[in-house]
């Protein structure tokens, strides 16, 4: 299956203009100009954003169903799938834990929401209503009915991926099942996947125009000069993901055998597609190929990248504990110790429910607002001007953390080994 990204065939070199994640670049710094100098034009650009996620959603379910599917009924020892998927979820709890207790340290160092002084009862209820009502029919009960889809095609239509996950385990142990008789669907599986991927090739070619779009539609509705005060949490946010990448996620890597900085260089078209989209599901499907090139198992990425969108966010961990506790500095809510740690173990349930849609992160955050009493639900209005920009950064910082899991477990399988990784990263970065 070809790959979809924009590296070059070896011993040719593709002129610059054809480098898919420069062109990304330019549209997203043309989107940013075009935003600030006529507002309106570029609020009338967003059909262009919604329809590049909508055409990257539309093939996101059948990529992910052939791909589990091929790579779990491959696997000829089912006790190591179980291995796998403990170690998966396990590493997932230890590191998205980890994220929201740094949040909550950070947010209670740099207290941006202090001097804030805002009354809750002067804020139009409205705004947050929406996300509120989604939110309260998050409960953990709620969320794990669900994962099963009414019918067997309800998750290709809603496009929740914990649902076509569920399908394509119980698809692919079918055909493990079957033996010798299920090695035709294995063929049909890995056909299927070559013509989606194929799929995708074609529409990846318009992420320029919808990173163009899409930045467009943000900063012309809202601004680069009219954050305010609400700049000192978009900041701490940002640097806070940034020092998790590189300090911990970087440590996790350094520990597995290979550098962050050259990791990141691998994955940077598919960041810069999150960038100028704001959802990290645009680039599920090349990242899946992207870690199947660097050397991981195809059973590896087909387990833990898409199990990674709903319980591997980090960057909505760390979203989450600073919005939260900024919306109660900002509205003098008083929180201490005990009512923190509700906060964080809240936050670990409700996290599960978010995916990489953009404004996923902040029905997730209503959901978490929701069960712990004090703070005023209305507060949400504060961030919803800064959410779009809040959301770049949640999901640059879930596709890293992703990307790096599936490295670390592919390692601990023994599937890579040091030389390799660091030769492959070498070879496809450059």
């Amino acid at each position: 299956m070809n790959n979809i990204s924009s590296s070059t065939e070896p011993g040719r070199r593709r002129p610059w203009y054809r480098v898919l994640y420069l062109q990304v670049l330019a549209g997203v710094a043309l989107g940013i100009v075009v935003g600030w100098a006529w507002p309106e034009l570029g609020k009338s650009l967003k059909p262009l954003g919604d329809g590049f996620i909508k055409l990257i959603k539309m093939i996101i379910a059948p990529i992910i169903f052939c791909t589990v599917v091929h790579g779990i009924a491959s696997m000829r020892d089912l006790k190591k799938l179980g291995r796998v998927g403990f170690k998966t979820l396990l590493y997932f709890e230890a590191v998205s834990t980890l994220a929201l207790v740094i949040g909550l340290v950070v947010v209670n160092l740099l207290k941006p929401g202090a001097g804030f002084n805002i009354d809750a009862s002067t804020l139009d209820p409205s705004i947050s209503k929406a996300y509120a009502e989604k939110a309260h029919a998050m409960s953990l009960a709620d969320f794990l009915l669900n994962i099963i889809p009414r019918t067997f095609l309800e998750a290709f239509v809603s496009g929740d991926l914990l649902q076509v996950l569920l399908i394509s385990i119980l698809a692919a142990f079918s055909i493990a099942a079957m033996g010798e008789r299920g090695r035709v669907y294995l063929q049909v599986m890995e056909h299927l996947g070559g013509l989606f991927f194929g799929v995708m090739g074609i529409i990846v070619k318009a992420a320029p125009i919808g990173a163009f779009g899409a930045m467009g539609f943000t900063i012309g509705s809202y601004g680069l000069g009219a954050l305010n005060k609400l700049l000192a949490l978009m900041a701490g946010f940002y640097l806070t993901a940034g020092l998790f990448v590189i300090i911990v996620l970087g440590s996790i890597a350094w520990g597995s055998g290979f550098s962050i900085f050259r990791f990141l260089a691998y994955i940077k078209e598919e960041m810069l597609l999150v960038l100028g989209t704001s959802s990290s599901e645009t680039a599920l499907p090349g990242m899946i190929r992207k870690m199947e090139r660097l050397g991981c198992a195809q059973s590896t990425v087909g387990l833990v990248i898409p199990t990674g969108y709903s319980f591997n966010l980090d960057g909505t961990n760390i979203y989450m504990a600073m919005a939260a506790m900024f919306l109660a500095q900002a509205t003098n809510t008083p929180l201490d110790l005990s009512h923190q740690v509700a906060l964080l173990v809240v936050a670990m349930l409700t996290s599960k429910g978010a995916s990489g849609v953009t404004g996923a992160g902040f029905v997730t955050l209503a959901a978490t607002l929701t069960t712990v009493p004090g703070i005023p639900i209305e507060s949400l209005a504060l961030l919803v001007g800064i959410d779009r920009f809040m959301s770049e950064c949640r999901a640059l910082t879930n596709l890293v953390g992703n990307g790096v899991a599936t490295v670390v477990i592919s390692r601990w399988e023994g599937e890579l080994s040091k030389p390799a990784l660091r030769a492959n990263l070498l070879h496809t970065s450059g």
